[in-house]
């Protein structure tokens, strides 16, 4: 059974999450919070498998809440919950590892597939996501190419290709098809390029690759 800790500070939208997930036989909603003091207290006390956090909350702000939960020993997957076209906490969610984003107007069936993605240790981001991440990261920040290149280097040669892949916001089933390899295998080829690089999910691995020269090799 996979635990869900739910922290918004909209009761409607804590009910209607609610509602979604427990629609599922194999999730359960353990816990809720108003803010992320209150998450961060919970998510402690209950040990959720998977918190739903909404970036913009009173008393303690979702990012914040991120970096203190993040803190513990075993800390749980946390997914923000966000609007993306207005919320400028996003990005600093990205880079305190945020295990995934979901739109809040999410479909429920991808909502609940979300979840199971994030419990197996998936990062759940999808092309489209990625693509306006990274067209707001081009617009604010100036990359570091040397340091991106170098640790492009550590890569093999194929993971270099899923990565320049990755970056362009290509999907697993279309990189599969473009490389010519299984889907499990690019799955695979990510999983390795993320524990090598040292990062959390596929927006940061686009972000290297883009600092790096864009689709061109290291």
């Amino acid at each position: 059974m996979i635990k869900v800790l739910i922290a918004d500070d909209e009761e409607l939208v804590r009910t209607g999450l609610r509602a979604i997930l427990e629609a599922a036989d194999d999730i359960e909603v353990i816990a809720e919070a108003r803010n992320g003091s209150e998450a961060v207290t919970e998510a402690a006390r209950y040990r959720p498998h998977v918190v739903l956090m909404d970036v913009r909350m009173p008393v303690m702000d979702g990012v914040t809440a991120l970096r203190e939960i993040n803190r513990s020993p075993q800390p749980p997957k946390v997914v923000m919950l966000t609007t993306f076209d207005r919320d400028e906490y996003v990005y600093s969610a990205l880079r305190a590892r945020a295990a995934g984003f979901l739109l809040k107007d999410t479909a429920p069936r991808d909502l609940i597939a979300a979840v199971r993605a994030v419990a197996q240790g998936n990062a759940m981001l999808s092309p489209t996501v990625t693509k306006r991440m990274l067209d707001a990261f081009a617009r604010s920040e100036t990359p570091d190419s040397a340091a991106a290149r170098k640790r492009l280097a550590g890569l093999t040669e194929r993971e270099r290709q899923v990565s320049r892949a990755v970056a362009r916001g290509l999907s697993n089933t279309e990189i599969a098809r473009e490389l010519g390899m299984t889907e499990t295998t690019v799955k695979a080829h990510v999983s390795r390029s993320l524990a090598k690089l040292g990062l959390a999910n596929r927006v940061q691995i686009a972000l290297v690759v883009r600092d790096a020269g864009g689709n061109e090799s290291p």
